[in-house]
């Protein structure tokens, strides 16, 4: 059976633990498509158009990867769209509470099919969330390292 699976995020940015999941899941799946969620309740710093194109470039050096961006239910987007695993990323523990939770509810509402699998970052980018690199940059601070050198690149571009 083929392996079809959906890592989501609203990924605004992407960082350096995005990109570090999504590696370690595109070895693991025959096809990996990251799914970007509009999120209404979060301010966006890219377009959904901008994220989808800096994570493609960012991303061309895996040949498994699809781009996607969707709007309302999970469930209904990985039902629709056959996947047979979604990937969720934990940095730490108090991610997983919530993620269980998460895990949980979609149990229910996905087709028996589906199977959610936890993947845990690497330490060194334990810290990192798309919000506190927005807040930092934002105030100056040095995010080298944190994000990849495409979304560095547009964040610079951004503030001019």
């Amino acid at each position: 059976m083929q392996t079809k699976a959906l890592y989501t995020g609203s990924f605004d940015p992407l960082t350096n633990g995005h990109l570090n999941i999504i590696e370690r899941a595109a070895k693991l799946y025959d096809e990996l498509t990251i799914g970007i969620i509009v999120n209404p309740s979060k301010k966006a710093m890219f377009s959904l158009e901008e994220r989808k194109n800096m994570i493609e470039e960012t991303l061309r050096h895996l040949d498994n990867i699809r781009v996607d961006c969707f709007s309302g239910l999970l469930a209904n987007y990985v039902n629709d769209n056959g996947f047979n695993v979604v990937v969720r990323g934990l940095r730490a523990a108090m991610d997983f509470e919530y993620e269980i939770q998460m895990a949980q509810m979609n149990a229910r509402l996905f087709d028996k099919r589906v199977e959610t699998v936890f993947l845990m970052t690497d330490p060194g980018y334990s810290f990192i969330s798309s919000s506190m690199i927005k807040e930092v940059y934002s105030l100056g601070g040095s995010i080298e390292g944190l994000v990849p050198e495409t979304i560095q690149r547009n964040m610079d571009r951004c503030k001019r």
